[in-house]
């Protein structure tokens, strides 16, 4: 059996797996270099680039709103240069940027954008203000992680979110779709939910689900702690480890978004056909470009 959550082993994108490996309850297996999960493009080295480029990627879904994007960077995509987003688009605009050649890659910004649960603008909030007080009114006490909380709630009961999550969906299941990367800034939350959504859908188990989901705290371990002192030594936070609840993946985060789930729809198909608005059709799509062995 192919290695589960194997690392692309880039240096620029720590988080990126790859999803194959996983094996469905009809005893199918994902196949390796299909779908793959990453945190960010925009800081991806040169031999990086190199090993995206082996994986013959035809796409390249990025879900980072598109201030997100103007302020960390636009991806770097084998075949597809750097192009600067046009200042007055609003950031939850969604945005396909095709290549130049035949052989390039699609890049689609299908931003899932949270007015209500910013957490990059709370970040931000917290590290201009410097005041221990103020940053442990705006993120301690449990509220880090409540925010967390109504995020993943968001993403299940807000229309375009839904929309722009069932979009990642479909282009996995278009015929030309993968190999397709979809990603995020930290590549934890919008793609942690991504991964469950396809996961279930493909009728993986809901613990392997979350397996995948928590992985995220061991392959970004090293930066969030290099974040965290960095923050502590330049003076930005009197106690970093206010922030931990918005940079760990947490089980209690994707069983909120089940949760909203079985709140709103009489459970997965219904929620499948009738909050991502997707069919059969896009189902046997994903099982047909993504699933190996015939099912038992």
């Amino acid at each position: 059996m192919p290695q589960v959550g194997r690392s692309l082993g880039l240096r620029g994108a720590v988080n990126a797996r790859d999803l194959g490996g996983f094996r469905t309850a009809d005893g199918r297996v994902l196949r390796p270099g299909t779908v793959l999960r990453s945190d960010g493009l925009n800081h991806v080295t040169a031999d990086d680039l190199n090993s995206l480029r082996a994986l013959g990627l035809r796409r390249v879904v990025d879900l980072r709103s598109l201030d997100e994007v103007r302020e960390a960077g636009p991806d770097r995509v084998p075949g597809l240069p750097a192009a600067e987003l046009a200042p007055d688009l609003p950031a939850g605009t969604a945005v396909t940027v095709e290549p130049d050649t035949e052989d390039g890659v699609t890049l689609h910004h299908l931003p899932v954008f949270a007015p209500d649960f910013d957490i990059y603008v709370t970040l931000r909030d917290a590290m201009a203000d410097r005041s221990p007080e103020k940053q442990r009114a705006l993120l301690g006490d449990g509220r880090a992680a409540a925010m967390m909380t109504g995020l993943y709630r968001w993403f299940v009961t807000d229309p375009l979110a839904r929309e722009r999550f069932a979009g990642v969906l479909r282009l996995l299941a278009a015929p030309d779709g993968p190999p397709l990367l979809f990603h995020c800034t930290a590549g934890k939350d919008r793609t942690g939910w991504v991964s469950a959504l396809l996961l279930t859908a493909l009728g993986v188990d809901r613990e392997t689900v979350v397996a995948d989901y928590l992985l995220t705290n061991e392959r970004a371990a090293p930066v969030v702690a290099r974040v965290m002192d960095d923050f502590g030594t330049r003076g930005l936070m009197h106690e970093p480890r206010l922030l931990l609840p918005v940079f760990r993946a947490d089980a209690a985060y994707l069983a909120a978004a089940f949760e909203e789930v079985e709140a709103g729809w009489s459970g997965f198909g219904a929620f499948w056909r009738d909050g991502l608005g997707l069919d059969d059709d896009v189902l046997a799509g994903l099982r047909h470009n993504l699933l190996d062995g015939e099912a038992a």
